[in-house]
């Protein structure tokens, strides 16, 4: 069985925070929204993340509105926000550019 992350502190979180462009916080989640150039290209840019997503087998909560893709992490078994997150929001960051 797989070990559960460590849920990581308010000074923690904002030091990971600090490093990645446009994320906020929002209680016990991170989020951002992705605009995209048009509907098919969010539809892929999806694909892309649900991809990387899926080799962290950590997965975010998605909402599709036309050309914008929201994004939302947090580490349910942990209760919180831990190191997963923050790496899988970097992951999606390089993926978006």
């Amino acid at each position: 069985m797989a070990e559960r992350p460590e849920r990581l502190d308010d000074a923690a979180i904002d030091a990971r925070l600090a490093d990645l462009t446009g994320w906020a916080r929002d209680g016990d989640e991170i989020h951002k929204d992705f605009k995209r150039a048009s509907f098919p290209d969010a539809i892929a840019f999806v694909v892309q993340v649900g991809f990387l997503a899926e080799a962290a087998n950590h997965h975010p909560d998605i909402d599709i509105r036309w050309r914008t893709v929201h994004l939302a992490l947090s580490t349910h078994d942990a209760g919180g926000l831990t190191e997963l997150d923050f790496d899988l929001a970097g992951r999606i960051d390089e993926a978006a550019s």
